[in-house]
């Protein structure tokens, strides 16, 4: 016969085996159901690099506009995606700094950039109303740095090859690519206007890893070199001061820091997905998809 003991012991050992693992699997979300936003972003956008006098020049402020998608993987917990467009810009002729302002460089460039990112809320935003978090994530961007000539139209610097890009004088001048990554951080507070309506303010740094945002980064290239090479026009926007050209290797721009762009501004999402009404709409409700026993 068996020995009955035994095989209820294996059963209830089973049992308790399942149960650990479910607990331990579904606990943080036992009560919380996993719930998505959709919503859109509307701020300003700054620029950091050898073209500002500061860490950030706020007379060159710029907009930008976004898109999103987040998806809540608990009340501290935010997964998201979204796109960005933006412009930048910056310019010498408002720098304190004379050789600077002689230097007399400016640029403006669009920025469309796509990311992933986690947010970390501090608070349940259904218990308190609203919370503070701080966000982390990883994107690519697209950009283009031009200028402007005397009567206004537009010119693309980054053909002109104005650092002597591709010259053998210079191999390790190599063009530089217009789509790079970023590191998205920040923080920002969001607010429950409504249950399904979050309202939100945040700042997001962008560490990027190019150091031509603004078509500057090396010492000046050799300026019979530049015009017998690409010619007069390249020459012009590689030095736009008054006086002589500066001579090869004198510092142009500094490579030592990578550019940074700044997105400031205001979120509005929609919430739907946690409640069990005929549209699936967010609700007070919370529910988990674990196993019942």
């Amino acid at each position: 016969m068996p020995n009955l003991i035994a095989l209820r012991n294996h059963f209830m050992s089973v049992i308790s085996r399942k149960v650990l693992v479910t607990l331990f699997v579904c606990l943080p979300f036992a009560v919380f159901g996993q719930y998505w936003q959709v919503g859109g972003a509307l701020g300003i956008s700054n620029y950091s690099g050898d073209l500002s006098q500061s860490k950030v020049d706020m007379r060159y402020t710029r907009y930008h506009i976004g898109l999103f998608v987040k998806r809540d993987l608990s009340p501290h917990v935010t997964l998201g995606a979204g796109f960005t467009y933006a412009r930048i810009a910056g310019a010498d002729s408002t720098n304190k700094n004379v050789d600077l302002r002689n230097r007399n460089l400016s640029f403006r460039s669009p920025i469309l950039e796509g990311h992933i990112r986690l947010e970390l809320n501090l608070f349940d935003i259904d218990d308190k109303g609203w919370t503070p978090y701080v966000f982390g994530g990883v994107g690519v961007f697209n950009f283009y740095p031009t200028t402007r000539d005397e009567n206004g139209d537009v010119i693309r610097l980054r053909g002109l090859n104005t650092e002597g890009q591709g010259l053998k004088q210079y191999p390790d001048r190599k063009q530089y690519n217009l789509t790079s990554v970023s590191i998205p951080f920040g923080a920002g507070v969001k607010f429950l206007v409504r249950d399904n309506l979050v309202a939100g303010f945040e700042v997001g740094l962008r560490k990027t890893f190019t150091d031509y945002l603004d078509d500057v980064s090396k010492g000046y290239a050799d300026y019979n070199t530049l015009l017998a090479t690409y010619g007069a026009k390249t020459v012009k926007y590689a030095y736009r001061g008054p006086g002589t050209y500066p001579v090869e290797g004198f510092p142009r721009g500094s490579q030592k820091y990578d550019d940074w762009y700044v997105f400031t501004g205001f979120t509005l999402a929609y919430r739907f997905g946690g409640g069990k009404g005929p549209y699936n709409h967010w609700g007070k409700q919370k529910v988990s998809n674990c196993p019942k026993f």
